[in-house]
């Protein structure tokens, strides 16, 4: 599962931001930003954890935040040895691309379909379920 997360208080945006990272590094959740637009993604799952993600953050770190719906199916870390075919991919999804906290790239998915065809499409692109590959 898949949400923006925004700063429900704008004053705490240090407090938010740093709840979020140290959340992420405990392995909470993976934290996705998205690089046509900059908002950052939260990816879970299950709903319950953004509900312990919002918990935590306003009562460990005294942040609040809100979450909004986004259009994803799956995350897909993805590395090529043909550079062209790669920066050609990135290029041509571009609004579905992210990174992830380490700044590895990621195909943010919106449904099965799409990454179907982006598999046939690119096929010397590997993608990776997992962040761990």
């Amino acid at each position: 599962m898949f949400r923006y997360i925004e700063n429900a208080d704008p004053q705490k945006f240090k407090q938010l931001s740093k709840g979020v990272d140290q959340l992420m590094d405990e392995g909470v959740a993976q934290l996705f930003t998205n690089k046509m637009n900059g908002r950052r993604i939260i990816g879970t799952v299950g709903a319950l954890q953004f509900e312990v993600i919002q918990y935590r953050l306003e009562h460990e770190y005294g942040a609040k935040c809100k979450y909004e719906p986004v259009a994803v199916y799956k995350a897909c870390w993805i590395e090529s040895d043909n550079k062209e075919q790669l920066d050609d991919f990135k290029k041509r999804k571009y609004q579905n691309m992210a990174v992830d906290k380490h700044g590895r790239d990621v195909f943010l998915a919106d449904t099965s379909y799409a990454l179907q065809l982006s598999q046939e499409r690119f096929p010397e692109i590997k993608f990776h379920f997992t962040s761990e590959f």
